[in-house]
């Protein structure tokens, strides 16, 4: 809701997959009650389905920026191709992305933040800028980063650059 409010401008695609985070979302941008009719913010498209389905739609170069905020970390090693960040998505990503154009991740469980940092370490599509340890100027909080911090976990917010 923050970046509808924050970026008029700019078209910007929700995808969820769980019918409960796009509940969720209906119901902080319309009225109780209207959450199937009720009109959207103009600048807001909703896409309840996997990112990946979606990314693989998409043009070339035509995303200028793209968030990852407290994805489920898969925590088990069986299941960590279901990661969003892995060397099989790298390619996808970066062929949507414009030259330049960020790729904003955010995430506060350990065992995906050790593997952000092996898994972008070992590429070369994207410029790695140190990750953070306090929410960036420009990014949203979130009800995920705002219950991590609650429970004492240390969010780590990492930005990639497209190279090119």
């Amino acid at each position: 809701m923050a970046q509808v409010k924050a970026h008029p401008e700019a078209t910007l695609i929700a995808c969820e997959v769980f019918e409960n985070g796009i509940c969720s979302l209906l119901s902080a941008l319309v009225e109780e009650g209207a959450e199937a009719t009720g009109p959207l913010p103009p600048n807001l498209r909703l896409w309840p389905d996997d990112a990946r389905v979606l990314l693989r739609q998409l043009p070339d170069a035509s995303i200028d920026r793209l968030f990852l905020m407290f994805p489920d970390p898969w925590p088990k090693t069986r299941h960590a191709k279901r990661r969003f960040v892995h060397p099989a998505m790298l390619e996808l990503v970066a062929r949507v992305l414009k030259p330049g154009a960020e790729w904003r991740a955010a995430s506060d469980d350990p065992t995906y933040q050790d593997w952000v940092e092996d898994v972008m370490g070992a590429q070369t599509l994207f410029t790695v800028l140190p990750a953070a340890f306090e929410r960036p100027d420009g990014w949203p909080p979130t009800r995920y980063e705002a219950k991590a911090l609650r429970a004492g976990r240390t969010p780590r917010y990492w930005t990639f650059a497209r190279a090119g």
